[in-house]
């Protein structure tokens, strides 16, 4: 297996060299640090990496905006650094494209810690997927691939997207609360969640359903949680 390739993205060299420095001590070594936000785009497209850490704020395009551009053709996990520590702008960040977020200032072995769960569960990871595929309904989640399909077209999904996904297909018919699912997806607890797993479910929607406003794949239980069904078999 390839080493994965890592993009940092911060107008700070001091910071790029801490990040470095502890994610070269984690073993991983293919990293390329970037400084503003069109040139992050720009390599992105080029080097095709398998995780990005961003800065919110960049002398260019911001963060945010780096992130929908790299939405457009990439679907790699994105964990977003900010000095800002508002609900509403971590919300914003999920809501472009982003897998996780960390203010500043950050412990940099929690920034590498974070690295290496969002590449476990990805194809990079020491612990494997498994053998899981399903057909439900007009969907087909192949786990080995990563990759979900509905008549025939392929879906692009967050590395976060796709494993939420998949843990609702693994407990199909049953109810996850939001709780369980931040715990299991994340593996942090689950206090002030509801905001993060709701922002990941609508955009699963837009991507699923015919109607994300009438679900038919995942429904809502409203105090319960979410479920996962086969439309066809109501």
């Amino acid at each position: 297996m390839n080493e994965p390739k890592i993009m940092l993205v911060d107008d700070e060299p001091d910071i790029l060299d801490l990040l470095e420095k502890a994610l070269k001590i984690e073993g991983y070594h293919n990293i390329t640090k970037i400084e503003n936000g069109n040139s992050a785009v720009t390599a992105c497209r080029e080097i095709q990496p398998d995780m990005i850490i961003l800065d919110v704020m960049l002398p260019d395009l911001d963060g945010y905006e780096v992130c929908r551009q790299i939405r457009e053709f990439s679907h790699c996990p994105v964990l977003f650094l900010s000095a800002k520590n508002d609900e509403l702008d971590k919300i914003l960040g999920l809501a472009v494209g982003g897998d996780d977020y960390v203010t500043k200032p950050f412990s940099p072995k929690e920034v590498a810690y974070r690295v290496k769960a969002a590449l476990r569960r990805t194809q990079y990871g020491q612990a494997p997927i498994g053998n899981f595929s399903m057909q439900i309904g007009e969907l087909m989640i192949d786990a080995d691939g990563c990759r979900v399909r509905k008549r025939d077209r392929e879906i692009g999904l967050t590395a976060r997207e796709f494993e939420i996904l998949r843990y609702l297909a693994e407990n199909l018919g049953r109810v996850i609360s939001r709780e369980r699912l931040y715990e299991t997806i994340w593996g942090e607890d689950s206090f002030g969640c509801d905001n993060t797993v709701m922002v990941h479910i609508r955009h699963l929607r837009e991507k699923l359903e015919e109607n994300p406003a009438a679900p038919q794949y995942i429904i809502t239980l409203k105090g319960l949680g979410y479920k996962l069904v086969n439309p066809y078999e109501k």
